[in-house]
């Protein structure tokens, strides 16, 4: 079967989909993106990304191209006819096209792209843990904004897979730990703390972060949002990271220190295992309601 993608109102072969050669996109990265992960035919923390997306789009002054009731119904329809029932569903809005000037446009139409294919989890990865290496962070400071300009991002991932690691773990100049190339890191200290860094400009506010820090509270679970170095982290009894893609991964080595007893651990298993039957409760590609998930609890474990 021939994939089908979405652009600009129609939905067209994906080998036939294409934009102007002045979208801003392509001219200046001047755009903002989603991905939605569907697993077992259900769309995992829709609104949540959805959310994400307004957000992005209103901090670099864009336009919705689409209501998002029509947007739901759009990726929907994208995920129906490539017939996805685990994969990932990826959204792209840019300015639009216009010429090729660095300031905004006085007038464009906001370009809208969704793609959707299949993509299973390998199994094993969660069960055996990943490497992850330490790169400089090279990136902008405005990491919240879930934007397409994604170079360093790029090369970090291209400095992982050389390096025979799944993931790169960004460093600051004050040498903490901001997050990973498509990744949110966190770790368990020896005391036993869960630590994932705050989401401030320097980082992405991973949607599977948030959803995972509400599982944390009804868990009755203590975490913590600060910084944390790279000694630290090597010295961790636990590390794992989160995406949409990959959910709740086991990290059990960082560059060449093996992280606890080089397994997986229980609290990163288990936090994996409750990620997975909650997002189980979502609701089906065919608009089919699931039952809602219980309200997350008050984040009152969490610091200052």
């Amino acid at each position: 079967m021939s994939r089908i993608a979405y652009v600009n109102g129609r939905y067209v072969p994906h080998g036939d989909a294409a934009v102007h050669v002045e979208d801003r996109g392509y001219q200046f990265a001047d755009g903002v993106y989603e991905v939605v992960a569907i697993r077992n035919g259900v769309m995992l923390d829709e609104e949540a990304h959805l959310a994400r997306l307004g957000r992005s789009l209103a901090e670099l002054r864009i336009g919705p191209a689409v209501p998002m009731r029509v947007l739901r119904v759009i990726i929907r329809e994208v995920a129906r006819r490539n017939r996805v029932r685990n994969g990932l569903v990826y959204i792209q809005m840019t300015r639009g096209v216009a010429p090729r000037e660095h300031a905004f446009p006085a007038e464009a139409k906001t370009s809208l792209v969704v793609t959707a294919r299949r993509k299973v989890v390998n199994p094993v990865l969660a069960e055996q843990g990943v490497r992850v290496i330490t790169i400089p962070d090279t990136r902008w400071t405005r990491c919240d904004i879930k934007s397409v300009s994604l170079l360093p991002n790029v090369l970090g991932k291209q400095a992982a897979k050389e390096a025979g690691a799944f993931e790169a773990w960004q460093v600051g100049r004050d040498g903490m730990i901001t997050e990973g190339t498509s990744s949110n890191a966190w770790i368990v200290t020896p005391a036993g703390e869960l630590v994932t860094r705050a989401p401030t400009h320097e980082i992405l506010n991973g949607i599977t972060r948030t959803v995972l820090l509400d599982i944390v509270d009804r868990e009755g679970l203590t975490y913590v949002e600060r910084p944390f170095g790279v000694d630290e982290a090597k010295r961790a009894r636990e590390a794992f990271l989160t995406s949409a893609s990959s959910f709740v991964l086991p990290v059990v080595r960082i560059d060449d220190a093996v992280i606890g007893d080089g397994k997986p651990g229980p609290l990163s298993r288990n936090l994996r295992a409750r990620y997975l039957a909650v997002s189980a409760e979502g609701e089906t590609v065919t608009g089919a309601a699931a039952p809602a998930p219980a309200a997350p609890a008050a984040r009152g474990q969490a610091a200052a």
